[in-house]
């Protein structure tokens, strides 16, 4: 049984770590947010204490490390996106490894400095890559791998999931905290094209607001028009009024279907973490980089063909 702690315990990701914690037999030492709407506890881990003040939480793990049985193993971090890397930071220098929720940090370069800090501690970080472990994602890359090596796949991918005006009250509609719309929402989409289709060969933005972006993707394996909005008018017709998320992968003329099986994959990659097999800084690097030029380029009008469907109705 491993010790946990968990940074950002009332956000809306935070249940599914407690349950991976709790469903990998593991223990929820404490949790820290600063909302203490955090009743979901109750009914996972009761036991945990809970601190809506930064420095009490640290406190309380710092004393933690003098008896090595108590001392924490894991932070899971499930805070903002612009406190990821202070969040990280700090718990690994607590003595304890982390897992931290996508994007890890907003750049290349302070993946860097998180690298260094990993061997000045000797802990390590993981990221939530969750999609890396869906049976359908998992079964494309073998078709994608099964194929001649000169051949490369035409994808369509398309996800809007329809925000509400609370959605730039909040922490996410704020460039300097979530990153934007294209980091928020869409890094473990790059994540997932890069696991299936290799390296990335060209990056080019054709959309970019606060609601929505757009653009086109080159891989080694694949040629990638994506768009992504949290604006509820951007939805297909033929969806309206019966989901407010629409999510489309199409590869070569196939839709890719795969709606049902995230329930359990935080489960799924804290066991694999747990067995020494999970995914760290040099796994992230890819997407970090991707929705690094994708959040500082200029948009261009963009090649007969590479334009999304959904960004030419925007024109």
């Amino acid at each position: 049984m491993k010790n946990f702690a968990l940074i950002g315990a009332a956000g809306y990701i935070a249940p599914r770590h407690m349950r991976a914690i709790k469903d990998t037999g593991n223990n929820l030492i404490a949790a820290y947010d600063i909302n203490d709407s955090v009743g979901i506890i109750d009914s996972i881990s009761p036991q945990s204490e809970f601190f809506t003040e930064f420095e009490r939480f640290y406190n309380f793990a710092a004393a933690l490390k003098r008896k090595p049985s108590d001392a924490l193993d894991y932070v899971s971090i499930c805070s903002p996106n612009h406190l990821h890397y202070p969040h990280i930071a700090t718990s690994l220098r607590l003595g304890a490894d982390v897992i931290c929720e996508k994007p890890l940090v907003p750049t290349p370069d302070l993946l860097d400095e998180l690298a260094l800090i990993e061997k000045e501690t000797g802990r390590k970080v993981y990221n939530i890559l969750q999609l890396r472990h869906h049976d359908a994602i998992l079964k494309l890359k073998e078709k994608v791998q099964a194929a001649r090596s000169d051949k490369k796949f035409d994808v369509e991918l398309t996800y809007i999931t329809s925000r509400g005006k609370w959605y730039f009250e909040s922490w996410k509609g704020d460039p300097k905290k979530s990153y934007g719309v294209a980091t928020n929402i869409g890094v473990h989409f790059y994540d997932m094209l890069h696991f299936i289709f290799g390296k990335l060969e060209n990056n080019v933005v054709h959309y970019l607001d606060d609601a929505k972006a757009g653009g086109f993707l080159e891989y080694e394996r694949a040629r990638v028009r994506w768009f992504l909005s949290i604006d509820a008018k951007d939805l297909p017709s033929h969806v309206v009024g019966k989901k407010t998320t629409y999510r489309s992968i199409n590869i070569d003329g196939e839709e890719l279907e795969f709606s049902d099986g995230f329930t359990e994959l935080h489960t799924t990659s804290y066991q694999e973490i747990l067995a020494g097999r999970g995914y760290g800084l040099e796994d992230a690097r890819h997407c970090i980089e991707t929705v690094t030029a994708i959040r500082t380029a200029s948009a261009v009008h963009g090649s007969a063909g590479e334009v999304h469907p959904f960004v030419l109705a925007l024109r």
